[in-house]
């Protein structure tokens, strides 16, 4: 059983007086059932589970009335070995995709305090249009995502005083032990090749086999693509599977601008553009815009018709080249082409982290890698997967008054250190450049007591 993240999350939605009913998003097989379960186990006496994708027969629980005693009534129906217990029942319902009257319902359900509610779905962005009618402002949303790096370490057993150390390294800015260096630079190659997937992690942590995670790997793009079959509209179906199979090219270009020509020669976003986003909707890949600004709010000055395109699981663009193509990626081969993989695998972790992504390419000579929010303020982040760390890009805005951006980061498989400006850290400390929110506002509102006798004393 892996340890994720979310784990801490659910607990803190349960112990939440006013919780709502929680919607857990997320790619299919990025783990959301398992951990689900895991906590209902936990933490409540009866759990009624209802698949949609596996017994499509549930979705008749969820016909005619929505309100929360008539569902209890044909819960009780149709799990009669199971006991409703008032104050310890959680109601789960997965894959709600296939089931649109249940999500409708969680409004209904919302209004009962004698339950918990647990939806979960792998494409809810793509099925909206079949939704009767969406609780808007009655349910809570997380996105789950493959394992971030982080999780990875925990799964391969490395303790958390070790990443603890490694955390003290990185705020104090002082050099990692050079063997824990470099076993730490070992483990984040091994993560771009396994992924984050937890079938793919699951069965590496067991038997160090990677030609079965590849399979792994290889099933679950596969089922990627009968989702397409299943679920997307007809006239798409075809356009979605190119797009998808598109990304390791495109990834493979000098120029990293996503071209709707390398999907089909002389196209363009007017034919493949709806075939991209369901791509995007269904959380398979992400989309990283390029900026006309470096200021804040980042996304304010967001290029739309501009992006580059991320697998959103590293291990599953290897699998999607060659067989030795993680042999090389470990024995640092491949050349150039190598930093494509670092890119998406730091893109992977600046979304689960809680970035957007962006990037800076106002010419055709200049380009920044990625854009973050940094301690309030945009940060220029640079991934270097070779010995040369020469950062041109970096300190051609860092040195023009024009951009007024005064920090970077440089990731790459240096120590820690830096350089002017700029700081550098090695690849594995991605794990620590959490977008933080600055709540300190909050503590700084005027006491409305004190309004209000200031305008008692001018009135007199």
């Amino acid at each position: 059983m892996l340890n994720r993240k979310i784990d801490g999350y659910l607990k803190e939605w349960k112990s939440d007086s006013d919780k709502l009913p929680l919607i857990i998003e997320g790619a299919r097989q990025v783990g959301k059932t398992t951990s689900i379960m895991a906590f209902a186990k936990k933490n409540y006496k009866t759990v009624y589970e209802l698949n949609f994708f596996t017994h499509p027969e549930h979705v008749s629980i969820f016909s005619g009335s929505l309100e929360s005693d008539e569902i209890l009534f044909r819960l009780s129906l149709a799990f009669p070995d199971k006991e409703y217990i008032a104050g310890s029942t959680l109601i789960f319902l997965d894959e709600i995709q296939d089931c649109p009257n249940a999500r409708t319902a969680l409004k209904f359900l919302a209004r009962d305090e004698r339950f918990d509610v647990i939806a979960s779905g792998s494409l809810l962005g793509i099925n909206y249009k079949s939704v009767p009618s969406f609780p808007v402002g009655y349910t809570r949303t997380i996105k789950m995502y493959p394992l971030d790096f982080e999780e990875f370490l925990w799964a391969m057993k490395i303790k958390n005083e070790i990443i603890e150390a490694l955390h003290e390294c990185f705020i104090n800015r002082t050099a990692v032990d050079s063997y824990v260096h470099e076993s730490m630079l070992r483990l984040f190659s091994l993560y771009i090749v396994i992924g984050g997937m937890p079938a793919a992690v699951n069965q590496f942590v067991k038997e160090r086999n990677y030609a079965k995670v590849r399979i792994i790997q290889k099933n679950i793009l596969n089922d990627y693509k009968k989702d397409v079959i299943k679920y997307a509209d007809e006239a798409e179906k075809v356009k979605i599977i190119r797009c998808l199979e598109s990304v390791p090219a495109q990834l493979a270009k000098g120029y990293k601008k996503f071209q709707y020509s390398v999907v089909e020669k002389g196209s363009s976003s007017s034919k493949y553009g709806g075939a991209l986003l369901w791509l995007k909707d269904s959380d398979i890949i992400s989309f990283c815009n390029n900026l006309s600004l470096l200021e804040s709010p980042l996304s304010a000055y967001s290029i739309e018709k501009e992006f580059k395109v991320y697998m959103n699981d590293n291990g599953l663009l290897v699998s999607m080249y060659e067989n030795d193509t993680a042999k090389k990626l470990m024995e640092g081969e491949l050349g150039l082409f190598k930093g494509a993989f670092y890119e998406n695998v730091i893109a992977t972790n600046l979304i689960a982290l809680g970035h957007r992504l962006f990037y800076f390419s106002p010419s055709d000579t200049l380009e920044i890698d990625f854009i973050i929010n940094y301690k309030g303020a945009p940060c220029l982040l640079e991934v270097k997967s070779g010995e040369n760390t020469k950062s041109k890009s970096l300190n051609t805005v860092l040195n023009n008054p024009k951009y007024k951006v005064n920090q970077a980061i440089r990731l790459s498989r240096k120590n820690v250190g830096e350089e002017g400006k700029i700081l550098s850290l090695p690849l594995y400390m991605i794990m620590f450049l959490k977008d933080e929110i600055d709540n300190s506002w909050e503590n700084n509102l005027p006491d409305p007591e004190q309004l209000l006798e200031a305008l008692k004393k001018q009135m007199k």
